[in-house]
């Protein structure tokens, strides 16, 4: 595959405060795309609370939630506003639904939620530092992954590229800024969470606000954050960092290579793993770090060897489906696929398995 003669992928420009960017997300979405974001985000909050899921007390630890976001996010907040209004949705709906994740912890696995991904960070590679995501979801997110490019007052890093789903805010998934700071996460279940701030949230605010690693890594590690996740990171530099979020604090691993999956894997964390039985992400999050660990462990990767690690099955020799397809009484699946090069200010972006081997490329304006 040579990379730079890929075919270029159109990528909306959502430019203004961060309200505007929130609506521009709706910007020509027909009735048909509008009812496919209404499934993917408010429909799901709307029915735990019709059939009765969450007490009090969870709607109370959300609203707290809330006001914490208000609070210390208000640009993300804004935005989260602009797309409510954008899409007709409940803002209040769409934030509970950016807690499902944590939600689901709290009732121990009561929640119909597929999220996981496979991520990995390489510093030392022959083509420049990159993060490489995996992002696995149920498919109810079929048809509406997206990258955009931010631009706006609050975002000093000169724009913001972010992978995430249409109705969810920013870096729902992964991004990379004009600095050449890129980042990825991955859904951690966790026994314990608290008021602080939600990955997602903090994701888009680093790559508006951080530079490098060390800057990342300091605003990561100064907050309060709600627990579970872990984020990947890469700079220009080739500084790469695995962050895992408790709520006593992150726990961070530096190096030239890092990578994730769907548990814990430092000894401080490792035993606040909460493991979803009957959830085919959490059953086969080992597997996937097994073989990233054995495929990031030797010859630094680059580009192509990171989308053969992306597009492994279970009849790969590590015998692990980092390309998730959907199967026997589950709809999970690896719905999109994306690398930054950052040296190259360069993000290659796979829809759907990127097994089919169909990338596209996007150059981040200059």
């Amino acid at each position: 595959m040579i990379w730079a003669q890929l075919p270029q992928l159109q990528v909306p420009i959502l430019s203004g405060d961060a309200r505007t960017r929130g609506r521009l997300q709706a910007l020509g979405a027909d009735a048909s795309l509008r009812a496919k974001v209404q499934v993917a985000t408010v429909a799901r909050a709307q029915a735990l609370c019709a059939e009765g899921r969450l007490s009090h007390a969870l709607l109370e630890y959300v609203a707290a939630q809330y006001r914490f976001h208000q609070e210390h996010d208000p640009d993300g907040m804004s935005e989260l506003q602009g797309i409510a209004e954008g899409f007709d949705l409940p803002e209040d709906m769409l934030f509970l639904h950016l807690h499902l994740g944590t939600l689901r912890d709290i009732l121990n696995g009561a929640l119909l939620s597929g999220d996981g991904c496979s991520a990995f960070a390489v510093g030392d590679s022959q083509d420049g530092p990159f993060v490489a995501k995996n992002r696995d979801f149920t498919g109810t997110h079929l048809g509406v992954q997206r990258l955009f490019w931010h631009e706006g007052t609050d975002i000093v890093t000169g724009g913001t590229l972010c992978l995430g789903s249409l109705g969810s805010p920013g870096a729902y998934s992964s991004g990379m800024n004009a600095a050449g700071l890129a980042l990825a996460d991955t859904q951690i279940g966790t026994r314990s969470h608290a008021v602080g701030w939600l990955r997602y949230l903090a994701m888009t605010r680093i790559l508006a606000t951080c530079h490098s690693v060390p800057e990342a890594l300091d605003w990561l590690e100064s907050r309060p954050h709600a627990g579970g996740g872990a984020i990947v990171l890469a700079d220009r530099h080739g500084a790469t960092a695995s962050v895992e979020l408790g709520v006593n604090g992150p726990v961070t691993s530096r190096g030239v290579r890092s990578w994730n999956t769907n548990h814990f894997r430092t000894p401080q964390l490792g035993p606040e793993t909460l493991l979803h039985e009957g959830s085919v992400i959490d059953d086969n999050s080992a597997l996937r770090l097994g073989a990233l660990s054995h495929r990031l462990s030797g010859r630094a990767p680059g580009l192509s060897e990171a989308a053969a690690i992306m597009s492994l099955h279970r009849d790969s020799p590590e015998a692990a489906p980092v390309c998730q397809h959907s199967g026997a009484g589950h709809d999970t699946s690896t719905l999109s696929s994306v690398i930054y090069a950052i040296a190259q200010r360069r993000a290659y972006f796979h829809d759907a398995n990127p097994c089919a081997g169909n990338w596209h490329r996007f150059d981040l304006p200059q």
